[in-house]
């Protein structure tokens, strides 16, 4: 299993100068008088996230040729679209944690939250805007629109134990895979190599699925939690994620009125968790949710047979790996 430390020590090599820019851009577009601002969005962005989606646009620029400069600043505008859509769901998920922190909404109020998380998206219409592709524009608009319908198609299915898998997937290929799609797209879109934005659209979108899928099975994670990572965030929510549709459809009647207490009807008591937990080792689910993400990693292998091989295209598949072998 590698930590992501270990990973982003790995690849940083290859584009270590522009996330160094990268960061200090977004310091530079949190400024304001405002002091409010950025407390709270540096709060959420400094809190130990994994800057994927920005190196993904990183890398993929390179890999598609581009030279120049512009994608520092669309590497940000990615940044601030996903830690905007944080803000916004820990409020409506009324979360008090967040990478093992106090979210925003718990330390600052949901106002607070709501109102900072317009402004980052404000900042990445500025940035979208102010790169002067239409192209850009639209596939980060559309993106940004995708991911709140996928917001609400969420919210009217989180407590459904029995939702189909379809539904589930189409969630999360809203409010994850998209961003992570229009992240990897982008750099073909400053290459201007249109032959290259399919493969790589395909790459970052199938990524999303497994690194999400995978991220709601080790929600359940009785390994991450021995590494000191918080678990059972989903549970305490009642969100119907992958590992409870698998655990609702093997589970026995018994365990299904567990379910039903527990996530519809949003009845939780003291060891719910370690029982949710056990249950899903029973019938091994944990591993058949990592095996269905392992599918979309293929998937997204498969997209970038087309590009030669080079050091942009091996940090790629690392970080593909990274997905789903990853212990938090």
């Amino acid at each position: 299993m590698s930590s992501t430390a270990a990973i982003l020590e790995t690849i940083r090599p290859l584009f270590g100068d522009e996330l160094d820019a990268v960061e200090l851009e977004i310091d530079r577009l949190l400024e304001n008088d405002v002091t409010l601002i950025p407390e709270v969005a540096k709060h959420v962005i400094l809190s130990g996230g994994k800057r994927l989606r920005p190196i993904l646009t990183l890398l993929s620029s390179r890999l598609s040729g581009y030279i120049g400069d512009r994608q520092i600043r669309l590497a940000v505008c990615v940044e601030f679209i996903h830690t905007a859509t944080l803000l916004h769901d820990d409020v409506v998920d009324k979360s008090d944690l967040r990478r093992g922190s106090k979210t925003a909404n718990n330390l600052w109020g949901n106002e607070a939250s709501i109102l900072v998380g317009d402004f980052l998206l404000s900042r990445a219409f500025q940035l979208m805007v102010g790169d002067g592709s239409l192209k850009v524009l639209k596939l980060l608009s559309d993106t940004s629109a995708i991911i709140s319908e996928g917001e609400v198609l969420q919210l009217t299915h989180e407590n459904n134990i029995e939702n189909d898998l379809p539904t589930y997937l189409k969630i999360i290929s809203a409010k994850t895979a998209q961003l992570f799609a229009a992240a990897c797209q982008i750099g073909a879109a400053l290459a201007e190599r249109e032959e290259h934005e399919k493969p790589l659209f395909d790459f970052g979108h199938n990524l999303g699925l497994a690194f999400q899928i995978a991220d709601d099975a080790l929600d359940y994670s009785a390994r991450r939690e021995k590494l000191g990572k918080s678990i059972g965030g989903d549970f305490r929510e009642s969100k119907a994620t992958l590992p409870v549709i698998l655990a609702w459809r093997k589970s026995n009647a018994e365990e299904k009125k567990f379910w039903i207490r527990t996530v519809r009807e949003k009845n939780q008591w003291q060891g719910d968790l370690a029982r949710a937990i056990s249950i899903m080792e029973k019938y091994r689910i944990l591993q058949e949710a990592i095996d269905y993400a392992k599918k979309y990693v293929e998937k997204a292998r498969g997209s970038l047979e087309i590009f030669k091989n080079s050091p942009e295209k091996d940090a790629l598949l690392e970080l593909l790996d990274f997905s789903v072998s990853r212990e938090y």
